[in-house]
């Protein structure tokens, strides 16, 4: 994104009141960052430029499609696993490596708490929700959080199977057999963002689908940058697309809650958060609708974007290693034959595609759907030797570990056998986090993954057109002219 240049007024008599204020602010600037540290020891790390930080240095390293580079080159340069830096607008430590990982997802608890960057709040959620804490929040809401976690339970997907497997065919039919060519990140984004709507909302409306869909590409790219509102900006776009998904958003909650009294079976994720509301009225019901609200944004943002990522990716590993795909291809039509004639997936079929899931993983080591994740530090702790104050910010992120040449040899090359048998040591693959604050989601995206590859390869083999396409990062990881493909049927029988 270019940044224009300013024309400061530059008259005679302003002249060398500017440079006065110039050098007196460079003098500030100089004694605030290099002032001697205090007893406690603090991890090296530069804070970069005033109000910009280091966002240019992490903006730049993403877009060329290295962003692993923004954390390899701190590493090096401070011989620590653990810096930092000023990205988002907040002052921040970056955690690096297996045991800073293990700490954060498990023993960091009783000092760590999760947090959104300012520009994730302010572009998704209710603003009217933002006063309020988790440690404020309702039993009732507490209570639908819960539902909903355990609604993401393998146990309890089970039924959505057959559901997943039976909108792949559809999505198949309607979208691929009829084209010689298509754009893979296109119709990945169609086909899990219709499936959260039909397993989460119960949504079957195709053209509600369609106006829920249109702004979620320009939210995501102003949820993770610098929140500066002013026009023609990422944040200043995402913040008017996001108004118009969570008014959306608040009118199928609010209808929802008038449906669920009268219907016998409530499935979906939505209906069965509702029904921990209870039948208040007022402005409080309508802040816990607003929290539901936000709770149904972060599922659809899951399904939208990171979901089809990891998909998207996953179809493009297997053009770039027929071999892989063959495997794959072997595995998937075992299946396929013993299915009767009409006969869906089930459990016990996705169970058997130990193989094709060692390949999705290796996938998402070479490229994570999401970078990491962020948390807020709740009380002084000490690791590895630094201490970190109340009120920091903790980033950890995958690329520290995914592609560690002692954890994974040769790391650039595709290799699914990385993850039979035991797999690789613990934390040290993390595209899911890890410990009790593990994607809810993660079984979910399994399911949906391997139950749309199943379809993709017993019906088509594919190749890419572009065979060195860009790898870009807008933020999530993606592919620069959204990965288009040449499509061949397989003969049937």
């Amino acid at each position: 994104m270019a940044i224009k240049d300013i024309n400061l007024l530059s008259s005679s008599h302003l002249y060398p009141s500017l440079v006065y204020l110039a050098i007196s602010f460079s003098f500030i600037f100089f004694l605030v960052y290099t002032r001697k540290p205090s007893k406690s020891k603090f991890p090296p790390g530069s804070r970069g430029w005033p109000i910009i930080g280091e966002n240019l240095e992490f903006a730049m390293a993403a877009w060329h499609g290295t962003p692993e580079k923004f954390v390899n080159d701190r590493k090096g340069k401070y011989k620590s696993d653990i810096f930092q830096t000023s990205i988002l607008g907040e002052r921040m430590v970056v955690f690096c490596g297996a045991a800073a990982n293990k700490f954060v997802f498990s023993t960091g608890n009783q000092y760590l708490t999760a947090w959104l960057p300012l520009s994730v709040k302010k572009t998704m959620m209710f603003p009217e929700t933002l006063r309020n804490s988790s440690e404020d929040e309702s039993d009732n809401m507490l209570h639908a959080r819960s539902l909903i976690r355990e609604g993401l339970r393998a146990e309890s997907l089970k039924n959505y199977i057959p559901v997943m497997d039976s909108m792949a065919k559809e999505h198949l039919q309607e979208n691929w057999f009829p084209n010689k060519q298509v754009k893979v990140v296109e119709l990945t984004k169609i086909f899990t963002f219709s499936v959260a709507c039909r397993l989460f909302l119960n949504i079957t409306d195709s053209q509600l689908v369609k106006r829920l869909t249109g702004p979620f590409a320009i939210l995501f790219a102003g949820t993770l940058s610098l929140p500066v509102n002013f026009p023609g900006t990422a944040f200043w776009r995402a913040l008017k697309e996001g108004r118009i998904i969570r008014k959306e958003l608040l009118g199928i909650v609010k209808q929802r809650r008038k449906d669920v009294k009268i219907s016998e079976t409530n499935e979906d994720l939505l209906s069965r958060a509702i029904l921990a509301l209870g039948d208040d009225d007022g402005d409080e019901m309508s802040i816990k609708e607003m929290e539901i609200g936000n709770i149904v944004m972060s599922l659809l943002v899951a399904s939208y974007d990171t979901t089809s990522t990891s998909l998207t990716f996953f179809v493009n590993y297997l053009a770039e290693n027929p071999h892989v795909y063959k495997e794959v291809f072997r595995e998937q039509m075992e299946i396929a034959k013993s299915k009767g004639p009409g006969e869906l997936l089930n459990w016990g079929d996705v169970q058997k595609m130990k193989y094709s899931w060692c390949a999705c993983c290796e996938s998402m080591r070479l490229s994570p759907p999401a970078q990491g994740a962020f948390r807020e530090v709740t009380n002084d702790f000490t690791f590895s030797g630094f201490t970190i104050p109340k009120g920091l910010k903790v980033h950890w992120t995958a690329y520290s570990t995914h592609k560690d040449p002692k954890i994974f040899p040769n790391p650039e090359k595709f290799d699914p056998s990385r993850f039979e048998g035991n797999g690789p040591p613990p934390y040290t693959f993390v595209p899911f986090g890890g410990g009790p604050r593990m994607c809810p989601g993660k079984e979910y995206a399994r399911f949906e993954i391997l139950v749309f590859i199943h379809n993709l390869v017993t019906k088509f083999e594919w190749e890419k057109i572009i065979p060195d396409e860009k790898i870009v990062y807008t933020p999530l990881v993606t592919l620069a002219n959204g990965l288009p493909v040449r499509i061949k049927p397989h003969h049937q029988d």
